[in-house]
């Protein structure tokens, strides 16, 4: 898996309930021909990043396909997900 183009947006949180912080990712990933989420237009997982202090982790992840406007039912296997996890952590940052 590798990720071609990403977008990160901080998520506001209005009522000042909720503890850290929450970003949105939008990832564009390429994966290889013989994978089950091969798709020739790409692909992409929106994912939501919580963030507080030294604590992070991926609250919730789906796949997207953006040429046909649905999600798809699919899992990251662990390894990918240390890959999506470890970009989003180098990423955040960078959120307007």
């Amino acid at each position: 898996m590798n990720i071609t183009e990403y977008t990160v947006e901080q998520i506001k949180d209005p009522t000042g309930i909720l503890t850290g912080d929450r970003y949105e990712f939008f990832l564009t990933v390429e994966v290889s021909e013989d994978d089950e989420l091969y798709n020739e237009h790409g692909l992409q997982i929106k994912v939501l990043l919580f963030v507080d202090g030294e604590q992070a982790k991926i609250l919730n992840y789906h796949f997207y396909d953006s040429i046909d406007n649905k999600y798809l039912d699919f899992a990251l296997e662990d390894d990918e997900e240390k890959i999506v996890y470890d970009f989003c952590l180098s990423h955040y940052h960078e959120a307007e």
